[in-house]
């Protein structure tokens, strides 16, 4: 029966594609399937409210569909030439109808820029929407790619595949890196459809192609709105002020605002920024040297440049939002001499750093987005940590101070973070708070005790500099490098969270059970199916382990994506050419690879330099994914039906990013102890495949 689905379906493909023939087919699909999952991430989440901090929904909703349209390869009937049909929809449900996600203030997590008084629908509704569309665009997406997968032996389909989504991360990098807007990711993805489905004359191809012109009419008309700028980032939005100031919205939300700063009459000896109310906690002797992490528009530069700094290293993730602040920015702090700006990671900037300084500031430092394709690390969240602090207080000189500020809203969370200092520094620290509510502001300042002006002391007026007094009986602890979530009041999973990917399960095994018929006909591909799961655990910890070793950037996090890659490519190539006579001995080598991983700890790696502590990283998170996609090889290349069991292997890798949450609970170093135990799983259930190969 495979065999007669596959020449009718080899010989549809032949009377319709005439542009490519079946390898540049099978990679360029590929390329699609990889880019569309990246454009998608980026672009929903710009245009969703406060989707951005759950963008790991988008991702998994691409993994059900790709596995759907492997799935349903062996059907007669190929749907991928309507892809631009449910990929209209998704653009204008996102575009037209009300999809923000509703966003509660208070509880155990904390999204900074929640409005409390924000309308939308739960995200218990939201989610499950987005990755329903998601995973309908994608089902097509992935049926075009099986379609051809399908034609060629396993390994070899499995190389072209992998060859595609390198050259689709590759390309996309590319565009982040020229800070195009979402017209050209359109252009790429009408361009890649056109000449995978020509010609043009059929019926279906037809229809399908007339469906892009609506998406590119929304993504034209996007991209073309007056002061809205592209960053890796986000979708920034600049709109003038009263007072020569400027608002800069971040996929929709307000971020900064640059605004004059000046000399005052003021305790701080300056108006203008939330940031001058630091100075009315701090009286250091000298500000020869002052680094600013969260640099941004340029408020706090310019303060720091007006109380007679020598010198300012101005740190900010968004090469966009940096330049906003040097073109616009009344002051004009960035054309100072005394300023060197740093495109970076505050992080990696802080661990690369041998510099120390009279004042180090972190400044309002919340990203409102996410580490790309992770479910809970936020781009700053390696900044509030435990050691990270520390770090911080290691670059101080004697007499130096370290304030951090913002609109922590909740008392637990201020508490949390003068908890944190006090652990670090020994003593408490000095706070501040202004307002009420949503509009909740405080500073803490630490360091060298006759630099701090904590007159006021305990239990004084809020509205004056005094030592740190928890306001609750019980504080949260710090966060740490290995659990990284400041924001999360209690290492546990949010009730919301849970409700979700329920939600989320229940319609993946409902969608499975309809494109595929019966579970049972897959139990044959279940050791496939903990492969995929493993591995997205296991990819999950590289990322976070360079995130923290190298930066949370968007480059970082690419090279990331695409080192798991080629790793992959690596072992398809070894077993490609080297049959083991004994595969079973890879899960032993695998197992071993898993735990040297988990024993050495991310700090000794910190503490190396750079090079050293980069090459012990690769070795580190991609010699285990090398050795498990020798273990998937060894499995994969004689299965009787490719498709399905790679239909299987990437099921399993969106279950893998549900069971990424546990994270929040057992930190990211136990990702791998989780992963050892499903990669052991996959052994007993397919124990019956590592019988020693015959010579």
């Amino acid at each position: 029966m495979s065999t007669s689905v596959a020449s009718r379906d080899t010989s549809e493909v032949g009377e319709r594609r005439e542009l490519l023939g079946p390898r540049a087919q099978l990679v360029t699909r590929s390329f699609l399937m990889l880019f569309l999952e990246l454009a998608l991430i980026r672009w929903s989440g710009s245009n969703v409210l406060y989707l951005s901090y759950f963008s790991n929904f988008v991702l998994l909703g691409s993994f059900l569909g790709i596995g759907l349209g492997f799935l349903r390869a062996s059907r007669p009937r190929d749907l991928s030439p309507f892809l631009p049909v449910p990929l209209a929809v998704l653009v204008m449900v996102v575009w037209f109808a009300p999809l923000d996600v509703k966003i509660e203030g208070g509880g155990n997590l904390i999204f900074i820029g929640g409005n409390p008084n924000q309308s939308g629908l739960p995200r218990e509704v939201v989610l499950p929407i987005i990755f329903l569309l998601v995973a309908c665009t994608l089902t097509l997406v992935g049926e075009g790619v099986a379609r051809v997968f399908s034609r060629f032996e396993p390994l070899e389909a499995y190389k072209l595949d992998l060859v595609g989504s390198v050259l689709g991360i590759v390309a996309f990098s590319v565009l982040a890196f020229l800070r195009t807007p979402p017209i050209g990711w359109g252009v790429v993805v009408a361009a890649v459809l056109v000449a995978t489905l020509a010609p043009i004359t059929d019926r279906r191809v037809a229809i399908g192609v007339a469906a892009l012109l609506p998406v590119l009419a929304v993504l034209g008309w996007e991209s073309s709105r007056p002061n809205t700028f592209w960053s890796p980032y986000y979708r920034i939005t600049a709109e003038p002020q009263p007072g020569n100031a400027t608002l800069v919205n971040v996929n929709r939300l307000p971020h900064q605002l640059q605004q004059p700063v000046s000399v005052s009459a003021s305790p701080s000896g300056l108006r203008g920024g939330p940031g001058v109310y630091s100075y009315e906690t701090i009286r250091p002797p000298d500000l020869d040297d002052v680094l600013i992490i969260g640099a941004g528009g340029g408020n706090d530069v310019a303060a720091a440049l007006l109380k007679g700094a020598g010198h300012v290293d101005a740190v900010e993730i968004d090469p966009k939002l940096y330049e906003l602040g040097r073109e616009r920015h009344p002051n004009q702090p960035y054309s100072d001499p005394r300023v060197t700006v740093h495109i970076d990671d505050g992080r990696a900037f802080l661990e690369r750093s041998q510099k120390r300084y009279d004042l180090v500031v972190l400044a309002l430092p919340d990203s409102l987005t996410l580490v790309s394709g992770q479910s809970s690390l936020r781009l700053e969240s390696y900044l509030f940590t435990k050691e990270a602090l520390a770090s911080a207080r290691d670059h101080l000189t004697d007499d130096g101070v370290f304030v951090m500020y913002n609109y922590y809203r909740e008392d637990w969370l201020a508490d949390r973070f003068a908890r944190t200092l006090e652990d670090v520094y020994g003593r408490a620290p000095c706070q501040m708070s202004l307002g009420t509510g949503a509009v909740r502001f405080s500073i803490l300042a630490a360091g060298a005790p006759s630099s701090l002006d904590c007159a006021g002391g305990v239990g004084s007026d809020p509205g004056r500099p005094h030592q740190w007094q928890a306001v609750a009986s019980e504080v949260a602890s710090p966060a740490t490098d290995d659990h990284p979530f400041p924001y999360l009041k209690t290492n546990t999973l949010p009730t919301f969270y849970l409700v979700t990917i329920l939600l989320i399960l229940l319609a993946s095994v409902l969608l499975v059970r309809g494109v595929a018929g019966p579970l049972r006909s897959m139990v044959r591909y279940a050791d496939l199916f903990f492969m995929g799961l493993a591995f997205l655990l296991l990819e999950t910890k590289s990322i976070v382990q360079f995130a923290l070793l190298f930066g949370t950037t968007w480059l970082v996090n690419a090279l990331v994506f695409l080192g798991v890659l080629l790793s992959v490519l690596a072992a398809v190539a070894v077993s490609k050419r080297v049959r083991l006579r004994r595969p079973a001995l890879l899960y032993i080598a695998l197992l071993a690879s898993l735990v040297v991983a988990w024993l050495v700890p991310l700090r000794l790696l910190l503490d190396l330099d750079v090079v050293p502590r980069f090459l012990a990283a690769v070795l580190l998170a991609f010699f285990p994914i090398f050795t498990a996609n020798l273990v998937f090889t060894e499995r994969f290349r004689d299965t009787a039906s490719s498709t399905t069991a790679f239909g299987a292997n990437l099921l399993g890798a969106m279950v893998g990013g549900l069971v990424e949450y546990s994270a929040l609970v057992v930190g990211y170093r136990n990702l791998l102890v989780l992963a050892a135990l499903v990669y052991l799983l996959a052994f007993l259930t397919g124990r019956r495949h590592l019988a020693p190969a015959t010579a």
